[in-house]
């Protein structure tokens, strides 16, 4: 069983297409399914449920999955942590990023990374919360920018502050509540109401937040899109009210008027990382820089 065989494997069960992998490998189509298919036949069963639309992992790559990503990530540790060792800092770095990761610290930490370890490839890997949350607790990736949860995260994880945020009502500014200090977040519950999709954690986020102020009606928005200057755009046309984060620049808008609510829905995103295994050089110098910069 071969590394290069393992990294294969891994690409087409996460791209869940053999095209896709090879294009990820930088290999042709055929060499992929070559390999993939002699390690179907080393280790006596089929790793694939293959159809003309699909591939999905069968049960014996469900169990081979998680072992080929260790084998992966410690080989790739490996070769840095030496690398690090002799003065020259190489390897790669995957890291999932959320909508509007723009707006933390996370492009200046990489631009001054680059500066400091141009030899290291830096992979942004994009995604909802939970998705990204959910890879990194799998090993797909080495570390990710998340909106964080309303529950705790998990003891194996680390987080580091990137944003402190909340959402916002957006409103015409030529609505009358548009001089409200405050828009009471039940008011928000309709057909009127444009905010985020149900993939995304801060629709999940306004949807706790709604249940606890114990309204009498379901929060059952009109309009849901993860696109902020969509949002306002339809705002701007008399659909609605937007619930959309307030640090995002679409809402610099002159033709619309930003309303805190009541109560306050605040948010954090943080760079969330395993702290077992411990992190490869590579993350340990990506946190050094990130932990200076946020303290």
């Amino acid at each position: 069983m071969e590394l290069r065989t393992l990294e294969y494997f891994v690409a087409v069960a996460e791209e869940e297409s053999f095209t896709r992998a090879a294009a990820r490998c930088r290999v042709a189509q055929p060499a992929i399914s070559q390999q993939i298919r002699a390690l179907e036949h080393e280790l006596g069963e089929p790793l694939f449920e293959r159809t003309s639309r699909s591939v999905r992992l069968s049960r014996g790559g469900d169990v081979l999955l998680p072992f080929a990503r260790q084998a992966l990530a410690a080989t790739a540790a490996a070769v840095a942590e030496f690398a690090a060792r002799s003065g020259v800092l190489s390897g790669s770095l995957r890291i999932g990023t959320v909508d509007g990761v723009e707006r933390t610290d996370l492009p200046a930490i990489l631009g001054e990374f680059h500066r400091q370890h141009a030899n290291v490839t830096v992979e942004l890997i994009g995604g909802t919360s939970a998705e990204l949350l959910a890879r990194i607790g799998h090993g797909a990736l080495e570390a990710a920018v998340v909106a964080l949860p309303t529950m705790p995260l998990p003891g194996t994880l680390e987080m580091l502050t990137m944003l402190e945020d909340e959402i916002v009502a957006v409103v015409p500014a030529a609505d009358d509540r548009a001089k409200l200090a405050r828009l009471p977040l039940t008011d928000l519950a309709g057909p009127t109401t444009i905010t985020y999709a149900r993939d995304s954690g801060l629709r999940t986020l306004l949807e706790e937040s709604f249940a606890a102020c114990d309204g009498d009606e379901a929060f059952r928005p009109g309009c849901e899109t993860n696109d902020v200057a969509l949002q306002v755009a339809l705002v701007k046309a008399g659909i609605g009210t937007a619930l959309s984060a307030q640090t995002d620049p679409s809402l610099h808008d002159e033709k619309v008027a930003i309303i805190p609510l009541q109560p306050s829905v605040r948010y954090t995103k943080a760079m969330v990382w395993r702290t077992q295994p411990a992190p490869a050089a590579p993350l340990r110098a990506l946190l050094a820089i990130a932990g200076h910069r946020t303290v």
